[in-house]
């Protein structure tokens, strides 16, 4: 019997960052070669942003944008004035520019650079989300989901989850994915649950990795297979997800997937508990199985495993060694 109990992880929050995505993402490199090209000609880049913004008080919808971009990241000669920024990211949204629409909408959650007014931030996700910005669908779903600034409906958060998913949107799957594990807005299904799981931990959700690999550990929805729930608790631990570290100790304790080995396995779990795991009583299980002299050779690796996270080297697995 498995000690620990299961987490899954839960929604993720609203995005919280501005982005330049104008006309598509494209505008990010157009915005960099116009830049480019005024240094290349020996203007200053206070020349750039008086350009913009001569454009924008003309009514240029693009210029707009970007001069509200400015003003928040402080950029380009403009200083940072989160005021200014929102008034121009309001100009550029009602002349129907999405990320417009999508960064006001951010605004307006956090009460930076205006009033914070959960309303009117559902309102300017909504407006952003039905011109296909999947940033924004999955921000209405969430919006939707907590009944913040709409009335809670799972039914209409689900809606706006699938639009984004479809896009390819990696946080809007492992959310679908939990609306489907939980039975939020659509009967609980397990296997759609896998499906939405597998394609956010594809695309390195860390917390959708810890639930497949749940979904793995316990066969519901996919055939029970102890060594592929390692593999998702793994590539999910080495990204710092504390659940995944506890439940790799928990692998490598019972010997399933994996070769019981209490070395690794308390090691796992002094990460997750630095990280703010409740490991204490399962640190407690292992210490009751473990020499002195095991209980230092397992600190010891967890300090490599610290050492392996914190330089968030992707390309080489984490060594588990500790001989």
């Amino acid at each position: 019997m498995q000690y620990f109990s299961f987490v899954y992880a839960g929604y993720k929050r609203i995005l919280d960052h501005v982005t330049l995505g104008w006309f598509g993402r494209g505008m990010r490199f157009i915005l960099f070669a116009m830049l480019t090209s005024c240094l290349s000609l020996g203007l200053q880049a206070e020349t750039f942003f008086e350009q913009q913004l001569k454009l924008a008080k003309e009514g240029d919808a693009g210029s707009q944008g970007i001069v509200g971009i400015m003003y928040h990241d402080g950029r380009e000669g403009a200083p940072k004035n989160p005021k200014i920024a929102a008034y121009w990211f309001g100009q550029a949204a009602k002349q129907g520019v999405d990320q417009a629409q999508f960064n006001l909408a951010l605004y307006y959650n956090q009460g930076n650079g205006v009033a914070k007014n959960p309303k009117m931030a559902a309102y300017w996700f909504g407006q952003a989300a039905k011109q296909g910005n999947n940033d924004a669908q999955y921000n209405l779903g969430l919006m939707y989901a907590k009944g913040q600034g709409v009335p809670q409906d799972y039914k209409e958060a689900v809606k706006w989850y699938v639009k984004a998913a479809e896009q390819r949107h990696p946080f809007s799957q492992f959310t679908l994915g939990l609306m489907y594990n939980n039975g939020n807005g659509v009967p609980q299904d397990y296997k759609e649950a896998a499906k939405w799981y597998t394609k956010a931990a594809e695309q390195g959700v860390a917390d959708a990795q810890n639930n497949l690999g749940l979904l793995y550990d316990n066969g519901r929805g996919v055939p029970q297979d102890h060594k592929e729930a390692l593999k998702w608790y793994t590539k999910a631990a080495e990204q710092g997800q504390t659940d995944a570290q506890g439940n790799i100790g928990a692998m490598y304790f019972n010997g399933q997937g994996v070769l019981e080995d209490y070395i690794t396995g308390y090691a796992w779990t002094i990460v997750a508990k630095a990280n703010g795991h409740d490991a204490e009583h399962n640190l407690q299980l292992f210490k009751r199985k473990m020499t002195p002299e095991q209980i230092a050779l397992a600190q010891a690796l967890a300090k490599k495993i610290f050492q392996k996270i914190e330089s968030k080297d992707s390309e080489n697995p984490i060594n588990v060694r500790y001989d």
